[in-house]
């Protein structure tokens, strides 16, 4: 029978990355991740996961690095500051190949996007056990109209057509 596991939004963080210019970290700690795994025997059964970004939260930890670009021009945070994420299914194709379809906004643009799923195993946090997941994908920026004003463009610099994205999510039994 396989367990459930519920996710731990204080333990789990999304890296969005973009060549050239873009590096964000966004720490889950004031932003709102729901979901739930089954794993038995190390497998993945199921999964479903949803997470809100706030990106204008004050209190949210909000890195930037490398940022010839600031994340403003690209995002349009203050008219557009949510990115939501909620899976529409689960595809375990094999013990270490998982696939995880949602849809995901940003700027109000709903699309859907199917990112790989890889379960890192097991830990202990503050006493309580962990499985911890990564689950990766790559999008086109231009499917969400993300783009910029910033002047550098204009200096020929140029800025990826894919956007990376990276989550770590913890979850407890």
């Amino acid at each position: 029978m396989p367990t459930k596991w519920t996710i731990d939004s204080e333990q789990s963080d999304v890296l969005i990355k973009i060549k050239h210019s873009i590096i964000a970290y966004i720490a889950g700690t004031t932003n709102k991740f729901k979901g739930n795994v089954d794993i038995k025997d190390d497998i993945i059964e199921n999964a479903c996961i949803e997470f809100s970004l706030d990106v204008n939260n004050k209190e949210n930890t909000l890195e930037q690095i490398d940022t010839y670009l600031k994340i403003n021009d690209f995002i349009e945070t203050e008219a557009y500051p949510i990115i939501n994420f909620k899976s529409t299914s689960f595809q375990k194709v094999n013990k270490n190949i998982n696939f995880l379809k949602g849809n995901l906004t940003v700027k109000n643009i709903t699309k859907v996007i199917e990112l790989d799923t890889t379960f890192l195993g097991y830990n202990f946090y503050n006493g309580v056990r962990k499985a911890s997941f990564e689950v990766k994908g790559i999008i086109n920026r231009n499917d969400f109209d993300l783009k910029t004003n910033s002047i550098f463009q204009k200096d020929g610099i140029m800025l990826g057509q894919d956007l990376h994205i990276e989550a770590n999510l913890e979850f407890t039994a």
